[in-house]
């Protein structure tokens, strides 16, 4: 099948009709006429042909939808740009010799997340022994020592046990984003680091379900990683990453 690339725009049934689904929830009481405002709001948005497919009661005067409708724009997806890791993914094996033959000494690791953010989900994916999804979490790298400290830690705390073991790279899990949180949070770890005058030895990688790299380097960090990252794909870009800046001169082996 012929697509133009340059032209793209969603399908449901048959290619090119732009179907497409939106759920949303109106501080309306259910009813009828909460299903023309949302009928209405979805025209509103640019879909035609708007139809109201479900309606639940929340509840206290609130109401959920879910809308069909169809999209008339498209994107030209030949013209996109996205900034991505550049940074080869090795396995288990190639990270350890590649420290071993590259760095010449273990790599310090630390690992947490901070603030009030109390989901761990993701920093133990990537740190823990067991790891995820079959690969294994950089505490099992024999040539890296990684220091999971945990949720809700403070920035400050973080920072101050960073110069304490003399860390290679910080690696920062942000799940809480509401109200823009984790951009907060982020952009203070930052201030604290180049207050400390360690930017430049400090590798900073953060990751969560709403941060992607593009966004990450807009914070002042090194990389950023989505939900799905293996811990070869963070490992990976951490030694590599060190190994440019001590071939630089950068910072000391």
């Amino acid at each position: 099948m012929d697509v133009d690339l340059t032209r793209v725009k969603p399908y449901g049934d048959t290619m090119n009709d732009g179907m497409v689904q939106l759920g949303f929830s109106l501080p309306v009481p259910c009813g009828e006429e909460a299903r023309e405002a949302a009928r209405r709001l979805a025209a509103k948005m640019g879909l035609e042909e708007p139809q109201v497919y479900h309606m639940a009661d929340l509840g206290e005067g609130f109401t959920y939808f879910i809308v069909y409708g169809k999209c008339i724009h498209t994107v030209d997806f030949t013209a996109i740009r996205v900034p991505k890791v550049d940074a080869p993914t090795m396995d288990f094996y190639e990270i350890n010799r590649f420290i071993r033959e590259r760095i010449g000494r273990k790599v310090v690791v630390l690992g947490a997340c901070t603030g009030t953010d109390a989901h761990t989900v993701g920093i133990d994916a990537i740190m823990n022994m067991k790891g995820y999804k079959g690969e294994y979490g950089l505490e099992r790298y024999p040539e890296i020592e990684a220091f999971n400290l945990g949720s809700q830690v403070p920035n400050e705390e973080l920072v101050a046990k960073a110069l304490e073991l003399n860390a290679d790279a910080l690696l920062v899990s942000q799940v809480v984003t509401q109200k823009g949180v984790h951009i907060t949070n982020l952009t203070e770890l930052v201030e604290l680091v180049e207050a400390e005058g360690m930017r430049d030895r400090l590798i900073l990688v953060c990751g969560g379900p709403r941060i992607d790299h593009e966004l990450a380097l807009e914070l002042g960090y090194d990389a950023g990683f989505g939900p799905g990252t293996l811990p070869p794909e963070v490992a990976s870009f951490i030694v590599q990453e060190l190994a440019r800046r001590l071939e630089q001169g950068r910072i000391g082996a």
